[in-house]
């Protein structure tokens, strides 16, 4: 019967690949391999019974109401044209140095990463804005594809990402079954808030690394990455005056999501509604709040937060099918079998995730393999919160990877003609080289995930 498990989860994978919806497949296959293994007795009819009950408990899930009011503060802050303010105010403080154009993509890129959490919405709002800019200025198409790609990625790592709101709803589930199958009946939990202060140092010691990359080419081949032409008739007050224009608001609206989450003053579904709050704030103040922007805001928000809840539907119904297979006992037992212990099934884990992050969305990974494996991984001692920035940062990376990373769709989408799909892919290449060396170091020093939220909760 667990042949028939992993036969399954191959299935999926090939329906998938001819491009059919993802929430619709999970649950069809499913659904067709269960009813077949009825005709056949080889699946226990009776475990479909348990779907309404996970049904109920996904529309009951409080957690889950953030996803929604991230993605209404994050496309929010998309059409305030927040992003044009921030670029704009970021080259004319580091446009003057050698690759100061690149750095202020980067920063850029981290702010709206910590503002809106989205990874498509920043690539393409990065793509569009700053690549014909950076490659006006004489940078090489190389570099330039890389820093937008790299930059709008963050938002996978950054918090509040939308990654770690499920990440976090997920692996919760799992670290409590994990600790129920040891024995222990008064579990241990992991929240999203744990995530989100785990995952600062991480996603600094990221950006870290991308502007250290970055100041190295500027400064060992300035032709790569010229420095703008200085302005020398500068109006002091009223630099100083856009500058806090731009740059405060965001800031501020990332201390309060997070920092109220951080000091356990709300929890991040209560944070989620504040970030919603201020964008709309925002939209106001920069005068770009009307009814047809709030319209559109309102039906983008719809239509990301029922493709989440689909598949989560769908994934529900694999899973199911996938237990009744035994293919859960099969993994285990796999797993747990490794020579190398904790190690090797960790391993092997991060590469299957890395291979699937070509063909998936996170969304699809995070409630089809996290399910199935995080409940083996923690039994094996491994920390939730670790594993949960660990599987963030490897998918981010997998999102960049040549050919089939996301990033590079997304850009390809908006890049203009001249610009060819193989400079991407030589742009992106040392950053994939950075986010694997983060990878490593994290995995080497777990105390970079985990310490804070030991310090701070």
């Amino acid at each position: 019967m667990e042949i028939f498990a992993f036969i399954l989860f191959l299935a999926v994978i090939c329906v998938l690949l001819f491009g059919y919806p993802v929430a619709f497949t999970l649950a069809g296959v499913s659904l067709i391999f269960a009813f077949a293994g009825i005709l056949t007795g080889t699946f226990d009819p009776a475990l479909l019974q348990a779907f309404p009950s996970r049904l109920f408990g996904i529309m009951s899930n409080e957690t889950l109401i953030a996803v929604p009011l991230f993605v209404f503060m994050g496309v929010m802050l998309e059409r305030s044209k927040i992003a044009d303010e921030l670029l704009d105010t970021m080259a004319s403080l580091f446009g003057s140095l050698r690759g100061g154009l690149g750095i202020s993509v980067v920063l850029v890129g981290m702010l709206l990463a910590a503002s809106t959490g989205i990874v498509g919405a920043t690539v393409v709002t990065m793509g569009l804005l700053s690549l014909p800019t950076m490659l006006k200025r004489g940078y090489q198409p190389e570099i330039s594809t890389g820093i937008i790609c790299a930059s709008g990625t963050l938002g996978q790592i950054i918090p509040p990402s939308i990654i770690l709101v499920l990440l976090g709803d997920v692996l919760s589930s799992a670290y409590q079954q994990s600790q129920l199958n040891q024995g222990n009946f008064s579990p241990d939990t992991v929240s999203v808030g744990d995530l989100f202060v785990g995952a600062i140092i991480p996603g600094l010691l990221l950006v870290g690394l991308y502007l250290v990359y970055l100041i190295f080419i500027a400064w060992t081949k300035p032709a790569v990455m010229p420095a703008m032409q200085k302005h020398v008739d500068i109006n002091l007050a009223a630099w100083f005056a856009r500058v806090t224009r731009a740059l405060v608001p965001p800031i501020l609206l990332i201390i309060l999501v997070l920092g109220s989450i951080i000091k356990g003053v709300a929890t991040p579904t209560e944070a989620a509604s504040v970030g919603a709050v201020g964008a709309l704030f925002l939209a106001l103040f920069n005068r770009r709040l009307d009814l047809q922007c709030l319209r559109d805001v309102m039906q983008r928000t719809v239509r990301v937060t029922c493709m989440v809840f689909m598949i989560f539907i769908g994934a529900s119904i694999f899973s199911l099918v996938f237990r009744g297979y035994g293919g859960d006992t099969a993994v285990h037992a796999l797993l747990t079998q490794l020579p190398g212990g904790a190690f090797s099934a960790i391993l092997i884990v991060m590469l299957l995730m890395f291979l699937l992050g070509f063909i998936l969305d996170f969304i699809e990974i995070t409630f089809v393999v996290v399910p199935i494996v995080g409940p083996v991984l923690l039994s094996l001692g491994v920390d939730p919160v670790w594993l949960g920035i660990m599987i963030a940062i490897n998918l981010q990376t997998s999102f960049l990877t040549p050919p089939f990373g996301f990033a590079l769709f997304y850009l390809r989408g908006v890049a203009p003609k001249e610009i060819r799909t193989k400079q991407i892919y030589r742009g992106v290449a040392p950053f994939i080289a950075i986010q694997i060396f983060a990878l490593l170091l994290i995995a080497y020093f777990p105390e970079l995930a985990i310490w804070l939220p030991q310090k701070i909760y």
